[in-house]
């Protein structure tokens, strides 16, 4: 492949119709880093009306899903929040059966009463965000050993969880370390339990494209669901009780029927959960040869056989459904990782800035004394794990998460000692536990399926990794069973209690320890953890932590006039950047919109990826796209634009100039995929629901004028001096205020 050179890198920049704006910034560093170049972009807000630990803000509206999973937005005065339809996919799928199929058919409250209790699903205000890095480093010293540095930094923050927690216990608080432990942050959250699912549309719908479209543009599809959060009388969190009502939000969000345009702003607040901006080359070199192929082929196998037993069996499709997306997604993103890390030549990206910081660390001595070895700390390490990157990968793919019973397995060796205690309390209540673990996993669980999941996932295991890297009960398997898996799986799915719920049940009724002792589920669990679990020795780890701390610290040194972001770490961020066309090879253009048109061009009713329902098409022949039409007549259904996310930013809510709603963000594109490791400014992008699709899809299809009503609408001709403290403004989408 051609490398740019300087010029054409420049005339590329000169001609572009836009460029994606890189960063994921901490909202309370916004005043000091974001806001000029934010106004200067189009933001007609301050970094105060962003965020606020004084007064209702933007941040208000925001919600952390299940610790980080996704992200929603408060859209109502009534606590109706919206999110993507993959992040509430496994609750439409609790509540689904082979009678009432919810996943195909939708699901839509009419009314309040109507929605339904989440188990197990809560969502997390964010409350302020402390900066407690000068105290921590203070207790540390680069003298000391990273276990030493490590024991230190986890007794300071715990003194600090302590204190916080003393001056109001209603809030919890994650203790998070920033660039590689060069900075320390507390984030405060107040969290909400009672969460009710309120509308979902079917999969021809949320997921119309499946796997095929996934991480593509151009997309149409309508990624969206809504849930409501419930709260005592008095507002404050409570457990699930029919006498709670709708949340009263301090800030929630109206929505614009604006549309967008080549150029506008837009902004995007949410929880990124993972990246890696600051991956050496042979980091890359190991991502790319090692660690990711291996997830895709645990993955690929994987996926073909949960696949075989869903088509054979609609109750099946229901119960492995979640589990079938959740592996797809990043199947196909560590495949189209790889590829955009070769083709954009990343490692050689990564091989030049750190040639510049070996120059800048060896032209002192005092810099040299303090950086001169990160480098090599961080090459070193790498060349001690690239014999153990795979076995670590298929411990984790083909083992522990490869079939059901192994986690299973996992969790009750775990926890199932106390059923065997002394103490009849302890053993009660271990008996509660492990009956509420069972629950879950057989809520979900095939044992045919199962079966082949495991005879096959650890076959391969076996087969594709050194025996000094098996686990322990694969020698057993070995000398037993003459190395074959289907002959230890027949005694595992025949005998184990661990087997069914049943069978569970009737050991949990009278344990036996020497049954829990002698079970082949919880031998091989514990046996495939314990290989996992050994991962890289102290020593080594000791050389990835001090190498990138160090490393960090020196290139934000090297370049003090460069606003560095830390890498996503579940954490609330914003990004911006402007909506845009691009061109992603030689002779193609993608338009910054697709319409309900494309929906109708993609239509194959024999392909379940592509089903269009008879209603959805209906109305879109018939053009009844009501005041959710653009301009020109078109029912815009999905748009791009240029900003930074990454997973767990799926349903972050899109924004205009004036923090109003317009769309839904739910996918980045696959030209791009090597972002969480390098951002390609040229080729980057956010795929994002446009609202006024939600809308259509709710009001028009759905019929949930209920919902419709009960939401604030914005239109281009309302000006608002200051939106992000404007009283709501109640409109009539149909047509009039």
């Amino acid at each position: 492949m051609k490398r740019f050179t300087t010029l054409g890198a420049l005339l590329m920049l000169l001609f572009s119709t836009a460029r994606a704006d890189e960063g994921m910034w901490l909202l309370h560093m916004l005043q000091r880093i974001n806001e000029a170049n934010m106004q200067e972009s189009g933001l007609r807000l301050s970094a105060q009306d962003i965020y606020d630990i004084n007064n209702a803000s933007l941040k208000d509206a925001i919600v952390r899903l299940n610790g980080g999973s996704c992200t929603a937005e408060v859209i109502s005065s009534q606590g109706l929040v919206l999110t993507n339809h993959h992040c509430a996919y496994g609750a439409i799928q609790s509540f689904s059966t082979p009678e009432n199929d919810y996943l195909t058919d939708g699901f839509w409250a009419k009314s309040k009463d109507q929605e339904m209790h989440i188990d197990d699903f809560y969502v997390s205000f964010l409350d302020r965000i402390d900066d407690v890095t000068e105290r921590v480093l203070a207790k540390v010293n680069d003298g000391m050993s990273e276990t030493d540095r490590a024991a230190a930094v986890q007794a300071e923050l715990e003194a600090i969880r302590t204190e916080f927690q003393a001056a109001d216990s209603t809030l919890n608080y994650d203790m998070k370390a920033m660039y590689y432990g060069n900075e320390y942050y507390v984030f405060s959250y107040r969290d909400y339990n009672d969460v009710r699912l309120v509308a979902a549309p079917p999969e021809s719908v949320g997921k119309y494209g499946g796997d095929t479209d996934n991480w593509m543009w151009p997309r149409h599809t309508g990624d969206f669901s809504m849930i409501r959060i419930y709260a005592d009388a008095d507002n404050n969190p409570a457990a699930y009780s029919e006498d709670n009502v709708p949340y009263t939000p301090k800030r929630h969000l109206n929505i614009s029927m604006d549309g967008v345009a080549q150029g506008d702003f837009t902004m995007i607040m949410g929880y990124p959960g993972s990246t890696d901006r600051f991956l050496s080359s042979w980091g890359v070199e190991q991502a790319i040869d090692l660690y990711n192929p291996s997830v895709v082929e645990c993955r690929d196998l994987k996926l073909k056989t949960m696949k075989g037993h869903m088509d054979a069996d609609k109750a099946v499709r229901i119960k492995y459904a979640a589990k079938y997306a959740q592996t797809a997604n990043y199947w196909k993103y560590y495949i189209g990782q790889t590829k955009g890390l070769k083709r954009l030549e990343v490692q050689l990206q990564k091989q030049k800035i750190e040639a510049l910081f070996d120059r800048w660390a060896t032209s002192d001595a005092e810099r040299e004394a303090t950086y001169g070895n990160a480098l090599g700390l961080i090459e070193s390490y790498y060349a001690e794990t690239d014999a153990t990157v795979r076995g670590g990968v298929y411990a984790l793919e083909a083992g522990l998460i490869g079939s059901d019973i192994v986690l299973f397995g996992l969790r009750v060796g775990f926890r199932g000692a106390g059923l065997f205690a002394e103490d009849p309390n302890q053993v009660m209540a271990t008996k509660g536990l492990l009956q509420g673990l069972a629950d879950a996993h057989f809520k979900d669980y095939d044992q045919d399926t199962d079966r082949e999941l495991f005879v096959k996932m650890m076959t391969k295991y076996r087969d594709d990794i050194d025996p000094d890297q098996w686990p322990s009960e694969f020698q057993t398997v070995q000398d037993k069973y003459k190395g074959d898996f289907e002959a230890y799986a027949e005694k595992i799915y025949t005998k184990s209690p661990l087997r069914s719920a049943e069978a569970f049940a009737a050991f949990l009724e009278n344990p036996k320890e020497k049954t829990f002792d002698k079970d082949m589920a919880i031998a091989m669990a514990m046996s495939v953890y314990e290989r996992y679990s050994q991962g890289t020795s102290p020593e080594v780890q000791e050389k990835f932590d001090r190498g990138y701390r160090l490393f960090v610290r020196g290139l934000r040194e090297l370049m003090p006039n460069k606003a560095f972001y830390p890498d996503a770490n579940s954490t609330m961020r914003l990004t911006y950047g402007p909506v845009g066309d691009y061109t992603p090879a030689d002779a193609v253009q993608y338009d910054f919109v697709t319409t309900a048109n494309g929906i109708l061009e993609k239509k194959d009713n024999s392909n379940p990826e592509f089903v269009v329902p008879e209603r959805l098409e209906q109305l879109i022949k018939a053009r009844d796209f009501g005041p959710y039409a653009n301009e020109d007549g078109e029912l815009v259904v999905c748009f791009i634009h240029g900003t930074d996310i990454t997973g767990g930013n799926s349903g972050s809510p899109v924004m205009n100039a004036n923090g109003d709603l317009i769309g839904l963000a739910f996918d980045g594109n696959w030209e791009a995929m090597s972002g969480d490791i390098a951002f390609e400014h040229q080729l980057q992008r956010t795929i994002s629901v446009d609202i006024r699709y939600v809308m259509w899809i709710l009001d028009k299809y759905a019929g949930c004028t209920n919902l419709i009503e009960e939401m604030d609408f914005v239109y281009a001709s309302e000006e608002v001096a200051d939106p992000a403290n404007a009283e709501p403004q109640l409109s009539d989408p149909m047509g009039g205020k």
